[in-house]
């Protein structure tokens, strides 16, 4: 292990002994001594820290016999493995540390800005364990084609592609994955672009992160659906303090409500998070208004892959004449979340820029990502793998449809294009935070929707229903289980209405 973990303070009032064994007992506690983990022979740690061996010996076996190190013959001492058996009675051994006055930073002062106090969706992380997950986002492995993906990323890795991955590309993206995201994507949704007016960003979230960091100034006013996506609405309030939520009806958003706007971000395909597709008249509103007003967009094709319940609309992008409109796409759902490839497609003096900020930031996203992503999809794995999900999708969207229609008659909204989740608008008492709760312990996941909205109380009785990391089987009993909150929640609710003086 490094040594330089290790140091003593001769100044200090306690022995250096006890300052070996407490650097040891805090390496132990911090996680950077593990279990069986060797710890610096006496000599070399005596060496180190040019102290006397004995000095050393004497702190390591007063740990021997407090049952936190072990030795092994010929080899030295070790970190035990049953030491995490005796953490509580380690802390109580360890000597309190004389503080430095003035040593602690006042960090509320120092932080320019404090993005973790920002209203935005919290994921479940051990989603995986509940049986009825409603989240959105997550992908349901069973159906990816692990072995197709496999043989992609063993390609990446062979001597023909290995400079692919290997060389720092600088500001360059994988010559492949550009042609393919040309050749495979863009052309579906009517896109037509060179390669330089492309690039390939971690996830769409990046993309919007370096749109916003490009193009927003502290006055800019900034045009967003609401309700809306809260990620871009929180980078976009770091950036200006002139944001502006307009309504979204259905036929997206109100176009006749973005005023003096010079940015605005939509999602036109299916509207985040109501799944209201933009009409065409609509969506020639917008493009008049952007350039009547020298406005700029930002269209978030987040879903594209997802239409499978009629003939979908043609991106904004394609009939943008004026080169308004900044596309921002993303594999997320076709392929895996975790993988967080996006792409930005927009003029070529905006690419430029954008590409030399992305240097500054992360220079290009990892070599052999890109590569077996472009595999994947030259191959046509991705073009099978949408197909198997439009099939087990439109299963599941059809079963959620008619659960929905058995247990909460009228609630859902649904998209006329497919999507990978129903918005659910609840009678106005509803507070869908306490039935997300109440769901929680029938082993049901649901996303409240206050946080999509600008003003959270607007959204206090929406909900999401993600379906596309549930099996279809589960859906109808989920939803019933569901139903069986929500009436709990009415019961004791009437029993308090009842209990009240005001009750007559």
């Amino acid at each position: 292990m490094r040594y330089s973990l290790f140091s003593v303070d001769r100044s200090d009032s306690s022995t250096l002994q006890s300052q070996i064994r407490e650097m040891l007992v805090s390496a132990i506690l911090s996680g950077q001594l593990a279990e069986n983990t060797p710890v610096p022979s006496t000599r070399a740690l005596a060496k180190r820290l040019k102290v006397s061996r004995n000095t050393v010996m004497l702190a390591y076996q007063a740990l021997a016999a407090d049952g936190y190190l072990i030795t092994r013959e010929r080899s030295g001492f070790y970190v035990s493995p049953e030491v995490m058996e005796n953490l509580g009675q380690l802390r109580e051994s360890l000597t309190p540390q004389e503080q430095v006055p003035g040593d602690r930073v006042d960090w509320a002062a120092k932080l320019r800005l404090t993005p973790s106090t920002q209203f935005n969706i919290l994921k479940t992380e051990n989603w995986h364990s509940y049986p009825y997950p409603f989240i959105y986002g997550q992908v349901d492995p069973t159906l990816f084609p692990i072995s197709a993906w496999r043989d992609c990323v063993r390609q990446t890795m062979s001597i023909k592609w290995l400079d692919a991955w290997t060389d720092d590309r600088f500001t360059a993206d994988d010559p492949m994955l550009i042609e393919q995201i040309q050749r495979r994507i863009l052309i579906r949704r009517g896109v037509i672009a060179d390669p330089d007016e492309i690039l390939v960003t971690m996830g769409a979230q990046n993309a919007l992160f370096l749109i916003a960091h490009l193009l927003v100034k502290p006055d800019t006013p900034v045009a967003l659906e609401d309700p809306g996506y809260p990620d871009v609405r929180n980078i976009m309030q770091l950036r200006s303090t002139d944001i502006r939520a307009i309504p979204v009806d259905e036929q997206g958003i109100c176009a006749d409500m973005l005023g003096d706007a010079k940015l605005v971000y939509v999602t036109p395909s299916h509207q985040f998070p109501t799944n209201t597709t933009m009409t065409m008249e609509r969506r020639r509103e917008v493009l008049e208004w952007a350039a009547k007003a020298d406005a700029l967009i930002i269209e978030d094709d987040y879903e594209y892959e997802t239409n499978y319940r009629g003939q979908p609309t043609a991106a904004l992008r394609s009939i943008d004449a004026s080169g308004r409109v900044l596309y921002v796409g993303s594999l997320s759902k076709s392929i895996m979340p975790g993988l967080r490839i996006g792409f930005i497609v927009a003029p070529k003096p905006v690419i430029k820029e954008i590409r030399a900020m992305r240097r500054l930031m992360l220079r290009h996203p990892p070599g052999n990502n890109q590569r077996s992503v472009a595999l994947f999809l030259a191959q046509g794995s991705q073009d099978a793998l949408i197909s198997k999900l439009h099939h087990a999708y439109s299963n599941r969207w059809n079963t959620l449809s008619e659960a929905m229609e058995i247990h909460f008659p009228g609630w859902a909204q649904v998209s006329a294009f497919g999507g990978s989740s129903f918005w659910v608008s609840g009678p106005p008492d509803l507070d869908a935070r306490e039935l997300a709760k109440e769901a929680l312990t029938r082993g049901v996941l649901i996303e409240p929707g206050d946080v999509f909205f600008t003003k959270p109380a607007q959204g206090k009785s929406y909900f999401r229903l993600g379906f596309s990391s549930i099996h279809a089987e589960k859906i109808e009993k989920g939803i019933e289980f569901l139903a069986e909150s929500y009436e709990n929640l009415s019961r004791r609710r009437l029993k308090r209405e009842k209990e009240s003086p005001d009750f007559v």
